[in-house]
């Protein structure tokens, strides 16, 4: 029997079994894919603090940015530029095979082409059945499971926690540039309603060009794909698309007996940006630690594993909650008011402030949302959009 059992091999399945393993546990990895190198709907940004939080391997990093581009409805640019690097793009294939050897330096099995067809929980200990082979069904047992299979995954919800409440489509592909050094972000309701594009540097002459969208994400895409290659920024509009299911609030729950759900399953993403390596890579600490006590403790119940969601929510909820308004906000506007709200950053220096605030980090989105709203010529334009406030935090007129 293994102590742990973790379906989904992305990097936070890897992470909960190379922090596991390392203490000492029996793991083994159910990733349904062929080959852990695939490629994967995210554009693969990071912070220099994950890059070196989690001792990310430097060999998978395309290049680092200190700068992006962020352009309004109309062209407006706002020029986002600070000295040291503030991100890292990394090939996402690679960081995935990156972080599964570690975990299989330290011991983890990985089992590929193994798509968890049934979970039970019983007494004793969890039975999982897989079926590598069509026809055939194979079977592990173990003490304890980690559900980190992604948003998409349907076996959260047949393990009876539900579903994620609200989520959008990412969808992206690679293209080919005429040279791109600066990470370019769109916004407008015309080219990704209520959320934005983006076009980010890869390797050479090579970038992603994708967006947020709730619904038509092929279209718009097609869209930015054309914008793009129109303003001689891109060479082709012959792309292949790739998407994804981006959670924007957290599960419900995220524990049962001798269950814990992580990562994007479990709704631990930005609802800024729908980025969630950083946030899924630090709950997947708190939930090895977590469950590495409740084996020594041999207390595996529901009520026990809960102080792991405890624990990721005092970190994460203040965050995600100023995130998650901000995003509201932004997707009440027009595009009139996002150009609107372009002027009145550049006229009183919104801009130039947050890049010279040192608690600021690429990590923390909400904050600089709140910070931004809470700006004097900011708040009155807060407070024409029908939208509660955030008590005590937004709209008392401080710069």
């Amino acid at each position: 029997m293994y102590d742990v059992a973790v379906i989904g091999g992305g990097p936070i399945g890897s992470r909960v079994a190379y922090r596991l393993s390392e203490m000492g546990r029996r793991v083994v990895v159910m990733e349904q894919k062929e080959s852990l190198g695939e490629p994967v709907c995210c554009t693969g940004i990071i912070s220099q603090k994950c890059l070196e939080q989690f001792e990310i391997d430097k060999r998978v990093v395309y290049r680092q940015a200190n700068s992006a581009k962020v352009f309004s409805p109309s062209a407006k640019l706002i020029n986002l530029r600070r000295q040291k690097p503030q991100a890292c793009i990394v090939d996402r294939a690679a960081f995935n095979v990156s972080l599964a050897r570690r975990a299989q330096d330290e011991g983890a099995e990985y089992l590929l082409n193994s798509p968890v067809t049934s979970v039970k929980v019983g007494d004793d200990g969890v039975t999982i059945e897989s079926g590598r082979q069509p026809g055939e069904l194979d079977r592990f047992e173990a003490k304890a499971v980690v559900v980190a299979g992604g948003s998409g995954s349907k076996l959260v919800d047949e393990l009876g926690l539900g579903r994620v409440g609200d989520f959008t489509i990412g969808v992206q592909a690679e293209v080919e540039t005429n040279g791109l050094d600066e990470v370019e972000v769109y916004l407008g309701r015309q080219t990704a309603p209520a959320f934005f594009a983006w076009l980010v540097p890869t390797s050479h002459r090579r970038a992603l060009a994708g967006l947020l969208s709730r619904r038509r994400s092929g279209f718009y895409l097609n869209k930015l794909v054309s914008s793009l290659a129109a303003q001689g920024k891109i060479v082709s509009t012959e792309v292949k698309p790739s998407y994804a299911k981006v959670p924007l609030k957290p599960l419900a729950r995220t524990y049962s007996d001798r269950i814990i759900v992580v990562g994007s399953a479990a709704g631990q993403v930005k609802p800024t940006t729908g980025g969630g390596i950083y946030f899924g890579l630090m709950c997947a600490d708190i939930a090895a630690d977590h469950l590495q006590q409740a084996l020594e403790d041999d207390h595996l119940s529901a009520k026990h594993l809960s102080n792991y969601e405890k624990a990721w929510k005092k970190k994460l909820t203040g965050e995600l909650r100023a995130a998650d308004w901000g995003r509201k906000f932004f997707a009440l506007l027009s595009d009139r008011q996002i150009d609107r709200v372009f002027d009145i950053m550049k006229t009183n220096g919104v801009d130039e402030a947050l890049l010279k605030a040192d608690d600021l980090s690429f990590d923390w989105p909400g904050k600089a949302v709140l910070r931004i709203m809470g700006h004097r010529a900011l708040s009155r334009t807060v407070e024409t959009i029908k939208l509660p406030l955030p008590p005590g935090r937004v709209g008392k007129g401080r710069s």
